[in-house]
């Protein structure tokens, strides 16, 4: 494995899962695998359970591990072609890559949506112009469109407290102040479809994802409808795709707060679990007695952040 970005990257999930539950059964198994081997973490954005966890996993793993906050202490990158750089960008993203991969084995890059153009974030420029030029294994620790990582620790999660073979999993938007990306959305529904699960996504009008992620999937427009029966749920805003409305890419078509999840809306489920990637604003993503309840698995879940880490690292350290 050179890339890690879907979940075709990771092949048969089954074996994945199954590698998973090995690792966390022992979780430093294959700790002489990364010896003598680095690991740099570059993040364009802010970052808590993504940094920590991938930092432990690659100890797990018996890596070094280089962290560089690209805000916080590095020279401002500019990272598009053919600009004449006579601002405060200092160096350009195509001499910094090569630099980078000269001291490390594998690298891994987390980068949002910039929401100034669909077409430039969907083409993920940041996260392409590494793989393409580092010579080096790449991960995304996030970007502008996926989030395997935290994909990958929710179907784990999933699989550890599932109740029936084929549970159903809904993800429900819910209400945010502010506009946030589809990565954690888009991945979560790739990665759903490609599993054993009852997969609904559920959302208003306008904030239907990108078919290549979803492939030729509607939403639920009606929520409760979504819900009856789940087994799981999954709740995350997300902004404006711009599928079916592309001026509107990136913005907040509604704030309606009768989405948030309550303890109303988990009545309409099978006593379902409640999912979420963090962090999260209660009440308004969801009620604090809905987080709070003993069916919520969002701590589980982001603990389960450094098994999934740990399981791409090995996989990519394999390759080199």
């Amino acid at each position: 494995m050179k890339t890690f970005l879907y979940p075709s990257d990771l092949g048969d999930l089954r074996q994945a899962l199954a590698e998973a539950a090995e690792i966390k059964h022992d979780r430093y198994k294959y700790q002489t695998l990364g010896h003598n081997k680095t690991a740099l973490l570059i993040f364009f954005n802010n970052s808590l359970r993504t940094r920590l966890s991938t930092q432990k996993a690659a100890l797990n793993l018996g890596m070094h591990v280089i962290v560089l906050d690209i805000n916080q202490g590095a020279w401002k990158l500019e990272t598009e072609r053919g600009v004449v750089m006579d601002g405060d960008k200092s160096e350009h993203l195509l001499e910094a890559i090569p630099v980078m991969s000269s001291y490390c084995d594998l690298i891994g890059v987390r980068t949002f949506a910039r929401f100034e153009s669909r077409e430039a974030d969907y083409g993920e420029s940041i996260l392409r112009q590494f793989i393409e030029h580092s010579g080096k294994p790449v991960f995304s620790m996030e970007s502008a469109t996926v989030h395997p990582l935290q994909a990958l620790a929710d179907l784990i999660t999933i699989e550890e407290h599932k109740r029936t073979e084929r549970p159903k999993v809904v993800m429900t938007w819910a209400p945010h102040p502010k506009a946030l990306p589809q990565a954690v959305p888009n991945s979560f529904a790739q990665w759903m479809l490609a599993a054993d699960v009852d997969f609904v996504y559920t959302c208003p009008e306008g904030y239907e994802l990108d078919p290549q992620f979803v492939g030729d999937m509607k939403p639920e427009y009606d929520q409760s409808k979504a819900l009856a029966g789940a087994d799981f749920v999954y709740a995350k805003n997300w902004s404006c795709p711009g599928v079916t409305r592309p001026a509107d890419y990136g913005k907040v078509l509604s704030k309606d707060m009768s989405w948030m999840v309550d303890t109303a809306h988990m009545a309409l489920t099978n006593n379902a679990y409640f999912m979420h990637c963090l962090p999260v604003r209660r009440n308004m993503i969801v009620s604090d007695d809905v987080i709070e309840a003993p069916t919520s698995l969002v701590i589980p879940e982001a603990a389960n952040r450094e098994i999934s880490a740990t399981v791409v690292l090995k996989r990519l350290l394999e390759s080199l």
